[in-house]
């Protein structure tokens, strides 16, 4: 059993969740990395928002730990894990895997001089780039993509509800959204012939501030609970892609800390819960 030095540290039955998704050890070659220490110092850095050449010594070395993560970016195991883990975390609430209902809508970010994809959203006015969420019943996460913020919801949107194979989710009848998803061509490339409907929860007439809207405030909390990973609090990343992955991560560290909660280290005054 590993010795815990930070809150963000794998517990041995959180790793026992991740352990089928990872590749095999070899016996010939370079000596293996040690997964469980590179997945620590991936959580680590998400959750704290530290740059990859400050991550702490307590970890692999820091191109070791990009490489392992770009690898599975690259692969698809963030998402093969993440969608596992989805399911498993439905499972433990009592609900069915595939959800009834779910919620759609996008959040503007800041992004830094690190290049890439960039735009202004002149609603928010934010300079950088979009993130385009759906969610299920539950807030877990079913698709993300991040784009210049200068794109405009209904033409994300059209990506976004194609990035998973509707057919994973048979039970499927409503995405609730806002009135910026009404565009002609979101009709005509999803819900003219996809098997669910959209249905549009607008803000009362006359109100101010913030509104919980019925539905639609599920994909706003999921927009808080990514706010407190502070490597999502701007968007660092030169690729959306990465963006991407950055948000399956810290989804997947919220789905961990359910599946198999663990004490928080009584030496940390301070610490952060779901």
């Amino acid at each position: 059993m590993n010795t815990r030095r930070y809150d963000t540290d794998l517990s041995d039955e959180q790793f026992a969740l991740l352990e089928p998704f990872l590749p095999k050890r070899k016996h010939m070659g370079r000596p293996p990395a040690n997964l469980r220490a590179v997945l620590n110092g991936i959580l680590y850095l998400v959750r704290t928002g530290c740059q990859w050449r400050m991550l702490p010594r307590d970890f692999p070395p820091w191109s070791t730990v990009h490489t392992w993560y770009r690898r599975w970016r690259l692969d698809g195991t963030w998402e093969r894990i993440h969608e596992a883990l989805r399911q498993q975390t439905r499972r433990r609430a009592g609900r069915d895997p595939s959800p009834r209902s779910s919620a759609a809508d996008s959040q503007s970010v800041k992004t830094t001089p690190q290049g890439g994809a960039r735009g202004f959203d002149a609603g928010k006015k934010v300079q950088g780039r979009k993130r385009h969420l759906w969610v299920d019943s539950l807030g877990l996460l079913l698709a993300v993509v991040v784009t210049a913020a200068d794109v405009h919801d209904s033409r994300g949107g059209c990506d976004l509800f194609h990035r998973r194979v509707w057919d994973d989710l048979p039970r499927l009848e409503v995405v609730y959204t806002d009135t910026h998803y009404t565009a002609a061509y979101l009709d005509e490339e999803v819900f003219s012939f996809a098997p669910f409907r959209r249905e549009v929860v607008s803000r009362p007439a006359g109100s101010e501030g913030f509104v919980k809207l019925p539905q639609r405030w599920v994909v706003e909390r999921t927009i808080a609970w990514l706010g407190r990973s502070r490597r999502l609090s701007k968007d660092y990343e030169r690729q959306p892609a990465s963006s991407e992955a950055m948000i399956q991560v810290s989804m997947t560290h919220l789905m961990l800390r359910r599946l198999a909660p663990q004490d928080v280290l009584s030496t940390n005054r301070f610490h952060y819960r779901f």
